[in-house]
């Protein structure tokens, strides 16, 4: 499979329909097409939802770290197959294994793998992790499901 590196944040602006405060993705670092995707996201003290979570301890919510490593899956199957999904919309369509390791706060980098564990007709089937300096915060399997 054809190998990617590095794609900026217009390239994931074309791929995602996602916009601020919910585009959770900042930059694909390394894409080999049908088989991983790597990326990150800064997390800021601007963040939105740090001014309610939690005040005085801000941690980024759990749902919006699996929002995150989704958001990366659909860049990675838009970049596997993008004649098949162009104008399609992805959407959660599970999530297995869901296990949460280590808390993310305002200056990390949240490092994001996903692989492909199964492809089939509408449905895609990834393990994904995300973690921050190599330490994993959050471990997954994702399904996604086309839309229309």
């Amino acid at each position: 499979m054809k190998k990617n590196n590095n794609h900026d944040i217009f390239e994931i602006l074309d791929l995602l329909p996602h916009r601020y405060p919910f585009l959770l993705v900042d930059r694909i670092v390394e894409i080999e097409e049908g088989e991983f995707i790597r990326g990150y996201k800064n997390v800021t003290i601007n963040e939105p939802f740090f001014q309610g979570h939690f005040p005085g301890e801000p941690i980024m919510p759990g749902v919006l770290i699996l929002e995150a490593m989704a958001q990366m899956g659909i860049l990675f199957a838009k970049k596997t197959a993008p004649e098949e999904l162009e104008r399609k919309l992805f959407v959660f369509a599970g999530m297995d294994g869901v296990r949460f390791r280590r808390p993310v706060r305002p200056g990390d980098r949240l490092d994001m793998e996903l692989r492909l564990l199964k492809r089939k007709r509408l449905i895609w089937k990834m393990e994904g992790t995300a973690s921050v300096d190599g330490q994993t915060a959050v471990e997954a399997v994702l399904m996604a499901a086309i839309s229309r």
